[in-house]
């Protein structure tokens, strides 16, 4: 090991600690009406660009596993959106051109729209029904372009600034831990047991 090796463990607390300020500063009312909008959703569609994607495809996963009807935006087998159907939006800046073109389109329809973002003075945050804050807007930068293509193409990447490091990645950290107490918080409202989560795992792979 490296003699001059930083203490994981130390910079693990302190990511953990971080977690749970930001878990005490999360509004009740407003992680309750996300609740609501899934359950009482037709259909559950979920959208996210780059890591901030990787936690809307693992929440659409664990909403099949409860029994949703849920989808990703932008996958070959993802049906129509609809009037009754509810989009999901996890987005750190608001700002992402192509989740903002999602929700443009889901609105115009005439669909739901939730935001999971630490913007929410946004442009998703200003078309969203709901609204959940998550990391106190520490995302904000105005040396970093808010949208997440342009980050990728100039190489801009947050998770590397810094002034976030070392936690550039609380945002997605926060909001996967946020979505699997949502998931929790599912499995309680209708009563589902691990076994009914079983039955649903893929067994062809």
């Amino acid at each position: 090991m490296q003699p001059d090796c930083p203490n994981i463990a130390a910079l693990m607390l302190l990511m953990t600690s971080r977690l749970e300020e930001t878990a005490r500063s999360i509004d009740q009312e407003s992680a309750g009406q996300l609740l609501d909008e899934i359950l009482y959703a037709k259909r559950i569609y979920l959208a996210g660009a780059g890591r901030s994607g990787l936690v809307a495809r693992a929440f659409a996963q664990r909403l099949m596993h409860l029994g949703f009807e849920s989808y990703v935006i932008g996958e070959t087998i993802t049906p129509a959106f609809g009037r009754g159907d509810v989009l999901i939006a996890f987005s750190g800046s608001g700002e992402t051109r192509s989740v903002v073109d999602a929700c443009e389109t889901a609105r115009e329809i005439g669909g739901k729209i939730c935001l999971v973002t630490s913007t929410p003075d946004s442009h998703i945050g200003r078309m969203a029904d709901c609204i959940v804050e998550i990391g106190n807007d520490l995302l904000k930068d105005a040396d970093i372009p808010h949208d997440f293509e342009i980050r990728q193409l100039t190489g801009q990447y947050r998770s590397v600034s810094g002034s976030f490091a070392p936690l550039g990645t609380l945002f997605e950290t926060a909001a996967l831990v946020f979505s699997d107490a949502i998931v929790s918080a599912l499995m309680e409202v209708r009563h589902c047991t691990l076994d009914e989560l079983k039955s649903r795992l893929a067994n062809v792979q």
